[in-house]
């Protein structure tokens, strides 16, 4: 039984390094924990999306902890500073989110006693693409790291693709009852949902959303974009999103301005309202080389009815079934890429059919609803009779 009195409520505390990451991934399920009965408390860096997190009635706690930071006494400090938070706010769950919160946040919840921990692995990410001995290096510190914090019964990793818990599970990091599979953060399917193609513009137009990194496949969308003008295609290309100028790998603004006046691709920077985005457009693209969790954008553009060409990428094969709802091309391959954007951009009957089939790939299966849910058997598990939440019999 609980040792809380009836006055006090239950405590998860969100640890996500950047406010509007948060909001974009985590929104709906602590609005669920807060309709459960939960006190959210939510750890971001300071940000302009931290006063839309305190309207939604979540307290923000303003971290140290810098996602792009490589100084090591800055990260030590940052340590430190989660240690004195969790001492002090004392969560009974601490839901971690990529890879920096998840190392420093177990160190810090195994040091200040935390009882239950949730770690969100939102794909292996940069440091996991093929490279030098620098990020062979990165990699076997990180994978060290999650072994180590992996000791504690009371944690459990949640994984958004089957290769990212098989390939923890193969190196032997954490155990089989540790590793939960849940496909991505999931979708509001009331909110991105397919509307009458009247919205759509008189030329098909090729959406890729994303932040705009280099290894998020820009160069070969704007290749693809301008080889298929050079061969008559008519079509428009959009780019969305903003260069993360905190990752190395951000597309300089400098380039995407000379791609804009160059004509084959449209720069439309950071969009708020993205279902009206999606639904002027006829297909959506992420060519990335990155391992994915699974890609946010290709989840609200299946469940707007569009469909989809992504790389054959750990995360994109769960949204993109070819043939199905889209296609997969090997990343790097630009004339793949431009194959299949051509396919879908000159047969309007295949768009309309894939773009069903998608709709009902995220009904079925990708809804917040079905996300939070499952989380929601996670927090259970760990948390026992102090979950307010039981299962009608």
């Amino acid at each position: 039984m609980s040792d809380k009195t009836e006055t006090e409520k239950l405590t998860i505390l969100f640890l996500v390094t950047d406010d509007w990451f948060f909001l974009m991934h985590r929104k709906a399920l602590a609005l669920a924990a807060q309709k459960a009965g939960l006190r959210v408390l939510v750890a971001t860096a300071p940000g302009p999306e931290v006063k839309e997190i305190e309207a939604l009635g979540f307290t923000h706690i303003p971290l140290k902890m810098r996602r792009a930071s490589r100084n090591p006494l800055r990260e030590l400090v940052s340590l430190v500073d989660l240690v004195r938070l969790y001492r002090y706010f004392r969560p009974d769950i601490v839901h971690q989110v990529s890879i920096k919160p998840i190392i420093y946040g177990s160190l810090a919840a195994r040091m200040t006693g935390i009882p239950a921990v949730v770690n969100a692995v939102t794909g292996l990410g940069f440091v996991f693409i093929a490279g030098g001995r620098m990020k062979k290096f990165m990699r076997r510190i990180i994978e060290s790291a999650y072994r180590f914090i992996g000791k504690r019964t009371q944690v459990r990793f949640l994984f958004e693709n089957p290769d990212d818990r098989r390939h923890f599970l193969q190196e032997r990091i954490i155990n089989p009852e540790q590793a939960v599979l849940i496909l991505g953060s999931g979708v509001d399917i009331e909110r991105f949902q397919p509307q009458n193609a009247k919205g759509e513009n008189s030329l098909p137009v090729v959406l890729l959303a994303a932040r705009l990194l280099w290894h998020k496949g820009i160069r070969e969308f704007v290749e693809a974009a301008h080889f298929l003008h050079e061969k008559g295609v008519k079509a428009e290309f959009w780019l969305a999103g903003m260069p993360d100028q905190s990752n190395p790998a951000a597309v300089p603004v400098s380039r995407l301005l000379y791609w804009h006046r160059q004509g084959h691709i449209r720069w439309l920077g950071f969009q708020k309202d993205m279902p009206a985005l999606y639904q002027k457009v006829a297909l959506a693209c992420l060519p990335t080389r990155y391992r994915e969790g699974i890609p946010v954008t290709l989840l609200e553009a299946a469940a707007c009815g569009k469909p989809l060409v992504a790389t054959d990428m750990p995360g994109c094969r769960e949204i993109v079934k070819p043939g199905e709802n889209g296609f997969l091309v090997p990343p790097g391959d630009v004339e793949a890429l431009a194959q299949a954007l051509y396919r879908l951009i000159v047969n309007r009957d295949l768009r309309d059919s894939f773009g069903r089939n998608g709709r009902l790939m995220v009904e079925r299966g990708f809804s917040d609803k079905k996300v939070i849910a499952d989380t929601f058997t996670v927090y259970s598990e760990l948390l026992g009779e102090l979950w307010p939440i039981r299962e009608k019999s």
